[in-house]
């Protein structure tokens, strides 16, 4: 049986780095060194994917190797960041060839597709889990964060919402095409990166829809001591997901059913032509749906009815496949 050495050195250990990657010492060593370049924030976060509760155990590891990547670089999205490295730590029952190769192939890809470049990490035996350390660089200037809204200002997102609990619903009807948009929104999310980075400077806060519109708008709310009232008619529903779903599940998915990864911010009126122009370019709609305003909590929807993941209170998971 490969030892957890054999494993990281054929599946885990990518090509050498050119000199703009940063990477001084990458895999292979206790510890990576990287080199930030000068004039930047580093921005660092970490998500933690475990199968049966983020994704299903059955998936295809070339999807779950993507996603464990992606949804760690949707933070990064979220504050404006360019992304640059990434650790992952793998815990897995028993050691299979095959499902390592796929999900090294997922994982590498989305490194490649981004830009980010794997430096280090840990294999070892146990429940099948992924933890995913990234880091990236923006100028301290330009960061976005949660707490910087103010009452006046917009609330809009990015792409469309609800297709990550859309997917989840149909893998849980059988649905296994990986080709139908809703099932590869929930099992191969695409982090907003290039949005982030055309955000910096016009919006005010952000925060990425991981645990549901309603709980990460509370999370921006929160942060900036302001309200906000929504309309619901202005939520851009993903592709299927009315038909998949009928309207009042679709909203409802929408509004809490996570895993979407699109950005959540706040911005002036002024600046939402250049925000939409500026996200144009790089593939994407930016749909307002609502406003900051003073009065606390969200008004325009029965929030205390429709609510988001957490893992541990009397809230019901959602994401269990």
């Amino acid at each position: 049986m490969a030892s957890e050495f054999d494993l990281i050195a054929r599946h885990f250990t990518p090509a050498t780095l050119p000199p703009e990657a940063g990477v001084a010492l990458g895999v292979g060593d206790d510890c990576a060194l990287l080199a930030p370049r000068p004039g930047q924030r580093l921005a660092v976060s970490v998500d933690t994917s475990v199968a049966e509760v983020h994704f299903p155990a059955a998936a295809p590891a070339e999807a779950v190797g993507h996603r464990a990547l992606a949804v760690s670089l949707s933070d990064l999205a979220a504050v404006g960041a360019e992304t640059r490295w990434c650790l992952m730590a793998l815990s897995m029952a028993e050691p299979d060839e095959a499902w390592l190769a796929d999900f090294a192939r997922g994982f590498h890809a989305l490194c490649a597709a981004t830009g980010t470049a794997l430096v280090g990490g840990d294999v070892t035996g146990g429940e099948l889990a992924i933890g995913v350390t990234v880091m990236g660089e923006v100028p301290p200037e330009l960061a976005l964060t949660r707490s910087g809204a103010s009452a006046g200002e917009l609330i809009a997102v990015t792409g469309a919402l609800g297709g990550g609990a859309g997917g989840l619903a149909l893998w849980q009807r059988g649905e296994r095409d990986l080709a139908h948009p809703l099932l590869a929104r929930y099992l191969r999310p695409q982090p907003r990166l290039a949005a982030g980075l055309a955000l910096r400077g016009l919006a005010t806060a952000a925060i990425d829809i991981s645990d549901g519109l309603l709980a990460d708008l509370e999370h921006v709310l929160e942060a900036s001591g302001v309200g906000a009232r929504l309309e619901p008619s202005a939520l851009p529903l993903a592709e299927g997901l009315v038909a998949a779903l009928g309207d009042d599940a679709a909203c409802r998915a929408a509004l809490a059913g996570g895993d979407d990864y699109e950005l959540l911010v706040t911005l002036p009126a002024a600046r939402l032509t250049t925000a939409r122009q500026r996200l144009a370019d790089v593939g994407l709609a930016l749909s307002v749906i609502g406003e900051v305003n003073e009065a606390p909590g969200i008004a325009g929807v029965d929030a205390s009815s429709v609510r988001g993941w957490q893992h541990f209170g009397a809230r019901t998971p959602r994401r269990r496949p």
